[in-house]
């Protein structure tokens, strides 16, 4: 039985935030995110669904896990207009309702930050993926200069407290590293709204390959 994850009021809030950061420049980040993505694909915590509309023609299928009901309902409209094949599943990272080694894909996007168990949510990313598969990331991080850091730390519980459970403070690389994956590219940037830096401006983009399988 999946567990249900409900965060009503930044549900409520979220699609103002998304259509805020996409008229600022998210959704370069997103086309980046996607560029040559083909194949199978599952998305974990696709919220409302804003990558939908990305996946190219190269792209079989893509399966979008999403655990919070108000998200997914909006995920589910947006599936009918991407030109990709697109079935919402309700669902956590920590245990994606998807057989073994399936994807050539797995997409994180603005999730990490939010997702109770990173390492339980990365294994499973392993497990679905094929060996010759690769993890897509984009996310928002802890920051390099300490300064900024320590602002971070000081608001981080009510950031988390009015974001659903977004962290301020992951370092998400060496989190994708500790499960095993291999960085094969990344990008670190700072996401400026009109030239200035938000809590949440040091970002990721990435692409990762899953851990070598082991041998008995």
């Amino acid at each position: 039985m999946t567990k249900t994850v409900s965060h009503p009021l930044f549900a409520r809030m979220y699609p103002r935030i998304n259509a805020f950061a996409e008229a600022h420049g998210s959704l370069d980040h997103r086309r980046e995110l996607l560029d040559g993505v083909r194949g199978r694909v599952v998305e974990i915590g696709a919220g409302t669904g804003a990558n939908f509309r990305h996946y190219g023609p190269d792209v079989e299928q893509v399966i979008a896990v999403e655990p919070e009901p108000r998200l997914r309902a909006l995920a589910e409209q947006s599936a009918k207009t991407g030109s990709a094949p697109v079935s919402v599943l309700p669902g956590r990272a920590e245990e994606l309702p998807v057989d073994d080694g399936v994807a050539d894909v797995v997409v994180a996007s603005l999730v990490l930050c939010t997702i109770a168990d990173v390492p339980a949510a990365l294994a499973e990313a392993a497990r679905v993926l094929k060996p010759t598969g690769e993890l897509r990331f984009y996310e928002h991080v802890r920051s390099g200069r300490p300064g900024f850091l320590r602002w971070q730390r000081l608001l981080d519980p009510l950031w988390r407290l009015l974001g659903g459970g977004c962290h301020l403070t992951r370092d998400t690389v060496r989190a994708i590293t500790d499960a095993g994956f291999t960085i094969e590219q990344v990008r670190h940037f700072e996401f400026l709204i009109k030239g200035r830096a938000g809590l949440a401006s040091p970002s990721v983009i990435g692409i990762a390959r899953p851990p070598k399988p082991r041998v008995p």
